[in-house]
């Protein structure tokens, strides 16, 4: 378990300058007004469709897959807007980090807190079920402002960004856990602990099970939130976060946890997750991270790559 944000002089080492121009530089941009950062990061997104042209392909590919009826303009429009959020997407993770609990407070507004309260209150943890959308960074700094937990996390493997992410993402958590330390995610919620839990990408075939995901009927899919709940005695609660239409603000909202969650069949409990996950997406389907490649892996090794 992390819970401090660990700083070494070498972290000042000339190949590291670069990096620590572009931290002075998103430091500056906290001057400005929220309306303003998204603006320019609209403009980078945009910019960046044309610089990153295997990316387009990916997020272009998702969305075919995933809604097929989808027309080839509403589906252009939807992959320009997502290219925008993604720039704008750079702008949430700086605020999340940096923004001080008064700025945050200025500019959220969180729905179904009482949920989280009542679970804990009786003792169970809560397995905040969310997705991989844009203002992910931002909605678990909102989510801290009256409830600090424990975040699920990969280090990272440049060490400036790691001391960066998990001296920000301490600003919003009691600690940050390794995602493959199953162990104390589950001590986490004995506790009991708030634990985030995303399973909407595609880890590999070896921890996973293949069912539907939107229009796809063999996606790559983790079947850990029933394992963690059962060995928690965890609720799992969906969570919700989403930049405002006018950027002026976010908002989060946590639902009621799930009855009869675990169920009796791991596979079962994930289909159903992913239907949740749906349903999240569908909320504002320009804010998700479409450029992740979420179908590469196949249910049998020789199958074609449907990026192809």
């Amino acid at each position: 378990m992390v819970e401090k944000a660990q700083f070494s002089s070498h972290l000042y080492h000339p190949k590291y300058w670069l990096l620590w121009l572009g931290v002075a530089f998103m430091r500056l941009t906290q001057l400005l007004p929220l309306p303003v950062q998204m603006k320019i990061g609209a403009a980078i997104g945009r910019l960046g469709m044309k610089l990153v042209g295997k990316r387009v392909k990916t997020a272009k590919r998702n969305l075919e897959l995933c809604f097929p009826k989808m027309s080839e303009n509403e589906m252009q429009h939807l992959l320009t807007q997502n290219f925008e959020q993604t720039g704008k997407a750079i702008f949430d993770t700086a605020n999340a980090w940096w923004w001080s609990d008064e700025k945050i407070q200025q500019h959220m507004s969180i729905k179904g807190k009482e949920y989280v309260e009542q679970t804990l209150e009786s003792g169970q943890g809560v397995i905040l079920f969310a997705v991989h959308c844009l203002p992910l960074e931002m909605g678990a700094r909102i989510f801290g402002q009256f409830q600090p937990g424990v975040g699920v996390y990969r280090p990272h493997n440049n060490p400036v960004m790691e001391y960066l992410q998990v001296k920000g993402r301490l600003r919003s958590n009691k600690a940050l856990v390794p995602k493959r330390d199953l162990r104390q995610m589950v001590r986490s919620l004995r506790e009991p602990n708030v634990i985030w839990y995303t399973a909407d990408q595609d880890f590999g075939r070896s921890s996973a099970t293949f069912i539907p995901f939107f229009n796809v009927a063999e996606a790559a899919t983790i079947t850990g939130a029933t394992t963690l709940a059962k060995l928690g005695k965890a609720k799992v609660l969906p969570f919700f976060v989403e930049r405002n239409s006018d950027d002026t603000g976010y908002n989060i909202e946590i639902q009621p946890a799930l009855d009869n969650f675990p169920g009796e069949n791991e596979i079962e409990d994930a289909k159903r997750g992913n239907k949740i996950i749906e349903s999240i997406i569908s909320r504002n389907m320009s804010q998700y991270m479409w450029l992740h490649r979420r179908f590469k892996t196949r249910p049998n090794k020789g199958d074609a790559s449907l990026y192809k």
